[in-house]
């Protein structure tokens, strides 16, 4: 894992380089907007929580060409063997400092497929360069953080900690994983270097091998409880679950003799669901109606479900490679697409990418999102040009289908959801505190309709652009294809 202080300059995609070098040689003077967009929600599900805006701040105002940088670059070579960029070129990258506008939904924002993440508008050059750091910033947070969010809505109020680390992509995935799994509404992490460099709480139990490692269990529970008094948890299950409640309880009535709490079991193993009913059983017998009942072993939100409806005695949930893999879809599909150029002195042009397949053709403009919402619960959320902000009577219409439209409630309040971060390549956002991130999310969550978080054929939360974009994006696409409307 690099040093967090190396600059990412390189965290890019060769061919960004290679068309920034392209338009340095052909003396190309434009100003260009990108956006940042994903065509499909994940998991099958209603909602995404928008995520890694903190860390890409960061980045973006440290970005430098080191010398060690310069001097890799000046290494490679074209087809012809021959240096593949320009001496003079590299010189112009160590003088490199960013100077685009950037404009992004806050952490923990709920988003939706087709809206902006984030817009950067400034000089081509630059604003090509970034998109892969931008685009690696977001998608995967945003991913997990959209995981988390669905698991802890199953949890219903429980808490649920993060346990992912050892089953992490690398270092960096573990890090990134925690980071953004606490945002979606995670309450703590087992990963101890997320805790110290993000403040996320901490927690733990002990492992297998600490009851192994003694001759029976009842002596290795003792063990636990002598060393560590203040973390009493119990493992239970490395050799048969319910009698390992009975050698924890004992331990336990040993720490309650000494002034110590009996915190919680862990069951790691077998049938959830009858375990933790009885393991309930036995504590509450035994006079431990206090102590907790922790549950993990590949649990996801369809687990999670399934177990509270079987009237599982779990108060705790450990979830952990499900979680910061984002398991069955480990990829958001984010893209990075050019929307609008300015020549010098002139104003802005959209500009629109065309494809076969419907949802890849792009939306033209410099967009925003406006989001409303009727007596306190988001009722649905608008895209628009800036050149054109939505009036009174505004109507949506669905990017993949003209012929689903409605009208934006007259009562209706509303709110842009994308917030300026940079000017001029010089911040001007104050990221919140993770833990208001982590309540922004919840906050979200509690004002859209229950159905867009159900997991089984969720509502479609209406989401669609402004008529007079829409209608512009078609003109556009005719265009495009050398045919006038009227044909």
């Amino acid at each position: 894992m690099p040093p967090t202080d190396e600059s990412r300059a390189l965290l890019t995609d060769l061919y960004e380089l290679s068309m920034a070098c392209g338009h340095w040689k052909l003396g190309t003077v434009l100003d260009a907007t990108f956006h940042v967009t994903f065509r499909r929600l994940p998991f099958g599900g209603g909602f995404a929580v928008a995520c890694g805006l903190g860390p890409l701040l960061k980045d973006l105002e440290a970005l430098r060409f080191s010398e060690s940088d310069l001097a890799y670059l000046a290494s490679l070579t074209g087809a012809d063997e021959r240096a593949l960029f320009p001496a003079a070129f590299l010189d112009s990258l160590r003088d490199f400092r960013l100077t685009v506008d950037v404009d992004a939904v806050p952490e923990g924002t709920v988003a939706f497929a087709h809206e902006p993440l984030l817009r950067v508008s400034g000089p081509m050059i630059q604003a090509q360069l970034v998109e892969t750091l931008v685009l690696n910033a977001l998608s995967f947070p945003t991913l997990v953080a959209t995981k988390a969010a669905r698991v802890c809505l199953t949890a219903q109020g429980d808490p649920v900690i993060e346990f992912g680390l050892r089953r992490a992509q690398g270092p960096d995935g573990g890090l990134t994983a925690s980071r953004a799994a606490y945002v979606g509404g995670c309450a703590a992490t087992s990963n101890v270097l997320a805790g110290k460099r993000f403040g996320i709480p901490v927690k733990g139990t002990h492992a297998h091998s600490w009851v192994m490692a003694f001759d029976s269990e009842p002596v290795a529970f003792a063990g636990w409880a002598e060393a560590m008094p203040n973390n009493a948890t119990f493992l239970v299950d490395t050799y048969d679950s319910l009698e390992g409640v009975r050698h924890a309880i004992e331990a336990g009535r040993k720490l309650r003799a000494a002034g110590h709490a009996f915190s919680a079991i862990r069951l790691d193993s077998g049938d959830l669901a009858w375990l933790s009913q009885e393991a309930r059983r036995l504590l509450d017998e035994a006079g431990f109606p206090e102590t907790k009942i922790l549950a993990s072993n590949e649990l996801d939100e369809r687990v999670m479900e399934s177990l509270k409806l079987q009237g599982a005695a779990i108060d705790l949930w450990g979830v952990g490679t499900h979680l910061v893999t984002a398991f069955e879809e480990p990829a958001l599909g984010c893209v990075y697409k050019l929307s609008a150029i300015r020549r010098p002195g002139g104003a802005w042009e959209p500009r629109v990418k065309l494809s076969e397949e419907r949802e890849k053709t792009s939306v033209p403009g410099r967009l925003q999102t406006r989001r409303y919402a009727v007596d306190g619960e988001f009722a649905c959320d608008v895209i628009y040009d800036l050149s054109s902000p939505p009036g009174p009577q505004a109507v949506l219409v669905d990017p993949l289908d003209a012929t689903r439209r409605r009208a934006v409630p007259e009562e209706a309040t509303s709110e842009d959801l994308l917030v300026p971060v940079l000017r001029a390549g010089q911040r001007v956002y104050d990221a919140p505190p993770l833990d208001a991130s982590r309540e922004r999310t919840s906050a979200q969550l509690g004002r859209f309709h229950s159905g867009i978080k159900r997991f089984l054929n969720p509502h479609r939360y209406p989401v669609g652009l402004e008529k007079s974009l829409f209608d512009r994006r078609t003109e556009l696409v005719f265009q495009a294809r050398g045919r006038a409307p009227a044909d």
